[in-house]
């Protein structure tokens, strides 16, 4: 039976027994560079800090000792995680996490470091981790995410053990949630299907109606899609909704930031700064931008993602597979658009929603791609 502290890492079990191993063996010395690799809601961060917790904790992770709750709580002072800001890490917030990994450990027998989106390294930045993972400093573990061993320079791929993650099944994702969120279990089901097994996803829409009815107006959109006009509109439309979504997550975030800057400065809201702290609060607004801008991209991807499920449900009912519809509640319009049109078209559909996934990530104009999207998603019937 697996120890506690992977509870919470849904659909996993050969990844969770490959690190189990090497928290058992931990005395003969563990690995010192890992990559955990997966699609989007697999998990990877997750598992990489239990994976951070259980070599730290002296029963292999128990969970419930003070070294778990703080790895787990992100408060342990030898663990350190890089989730940048940032479209892309830059080479400065790897320079100052290779210097901290010289430092060793503070309670704890390692130290380790976790980069998660590892693959937005450009290949400058990877080359300063590469000497990191050359010359570890003794006892610093180095756990870096990413999609796919792909994403990674072959050079930091050659020195790092792989644990691949797999997407979880629907009902495990709906498992999850019931157990630890105490969410109905129909609805879960039908959150994690929507979801498509994206853990973070699925509890959004089980916690969140405002992120329930932003999807469900994406879909709309779509199946209404009949002329140049209303291409346009949609495509303004999705910008909008993918805006407020990052607007969701991070206006609250922005507010709390500030705040606690202001805190520390003795300052109240209101107050005039002084001009010697105006650079902190400057440096504050810059780096809250770049997540604002991570954070639409971030939005439109999740849009992608369900038109990608919208017209795979298209595809599903043309060719009568009886595989279950993501969108069963869209059923009567899906079928409608699966009658009005042929398979070979819904695959044109898809390759077009994956053909601006890489327009926005080549940094093509949102607005730009989304409309070119909506004017190739029109129906003709």
């Amino acid at each position: 039976m697996s120890a506690p502290i992977w509870k919470e890492l849904a659909g996993q079990p050969e990844a969770v027994s490959q690190l189990e191993v090497a928290v058992r063996n931990r005395d003969s010395g563990v690995h010192h560079a890992w990559l955990f690799t997966g699609p989007p809601g697999s998990g990877r961060s997750n598992m990489a800090v239990a994976f951070a917790g259980a070599l730290l904790c002296e029963a292999g992770g128990c969970g419930e000792c003070k070294s778990c709750r703080m790895v787990l709580g992100g408060t342990h002072p030898d663990v350190t995680v890089l989730a940048t800001e940032r479209i892309q890490i830059s080479i400065e917030e790897v320079r100052a996490l290779v210097t901290n990994s010289y430092l060793g450990s503070s309670v704890g027998r390692y130290r380790v470091m976790i980069i998660e989106d590892a693959d937005r390294m450009t290949d400058r930045t990877s080359n300063v981790l590469l000497k990191a993972l050359e010359e570890p400093p003794a006892n610093t573990i180095w756990m870096l995410c990413a999609p796919s061993e792909a994403d990674l320079l072959p050079t930091i791929r050659s020195r790092v053990r792989r644990v691949a993650l797999k997407v979880p099944s629907v009902a495990e994702v709906a498992r999850l949630l019931v157990e630890r969120n105490g969410i109905e279990p129909n609805l879960a089901q039908q959150f994690a299907a929507e979801a498509q097994s994206h853990i973070g996803m699925a509890l959004r829409l089980a916690t969140s109606s405002e992120a329930r009815s932003r999807r469900r107006e994406t879909l709309l959109s779509a199946l209404n899609l009949r002329g140049v006009s209303s291409a346009m509109f949609a495509a303004d439309q999705w910008l909008s909704i993918a805006k407020k979504d990052a607007d969701a997550l991070t206006i609250e975030r922005d507010a709390e930031e500030r705040a606690q800057l202001l805190a520390t400065m003795g300052l109240k809201e209101g107050d005039t700064v002084p001009p010697a702290l105006r650079s902190a609060f400057k440096q504050l607004e810059e780096a809250q931008k770049r997540r604002a801008t991570r954070s639409i991209r971030d939005g439109l991807d999740r849009i992608f993602v369900d038109l990608l499920a919208l017209y795979r449900d298209v595809l599903v009912l043309q060719l009568g597979s009886g595989s279950p519809l993501v969108n069963e509640d869209l059923h009567r319009s899906i079928a409608d658009l699966a009658h009005a049109t042929t398979p070979a078209a819904t695959l044109e559909k898809l390759e077009s929603i994956e053909l601006a996934r890489h327009r926005i990530d080549a940094n093509v104009r949102d607005l730009l791609t989304l409309e070119a999207l909506a004017v190739s998603l029109r129906r003709t019937d």
